[in-house]
């Protein structure tokens, strides 16, 4: 009978024939080496989504605010960045970040004013 072993330590696996690790934290440590160059670039992602939540949310605390570009870039707010869009009926898209939206205006301001969900 061939011996297995741990694809991530080398030792030798006693039990089920279809087992591929000798412990719980061996299988651990494989998944998130494996997992962890393609995770990298959602962490980053999610990363920029939460600041820019963030941002829209202190600079917005009554709910309807209007601010310049400037100020959002000051505090890191990347525009390219954002969970989803919204276009009204007359053709307005507010660019969201969660709960938290914005809508350009003219002259370099931005509406900004927080979603309340359609429960």
């Amino acid at each position: 009978m061939e011996k297995k072993l741990c694809l991530e330590c080398g030792e030798t696996i006693s039990g089920r024939a279809d087992k591929k690790f000798c412990s719980d934290d061996c299988r651990s440590t494989f998944n998130n080496r494996q997992n962890r160059e393609k995770d990298r670039i959602v962490r980053r992602i999610n990363a920029q989504l939460r600041h820019n939540r963030r941002v829209l949310a202190e600079l917005n605390p009554s709910g309807k605010t209007i601010v310049r570009e400037e100020t959002l870039r000051t505090k890191g707010f990347h525009f390219d960045y954002f969970t989803h869009q919204y276009t009204t009926r007359l053709g307005r898209i507010y660019h969201l970040c969660y709960d938290q939206g914005y809508l350009l205006l003219p002259e370099g301001q931005y509406l900004l004013t927080r979603w309340e969900a359609d429960d």
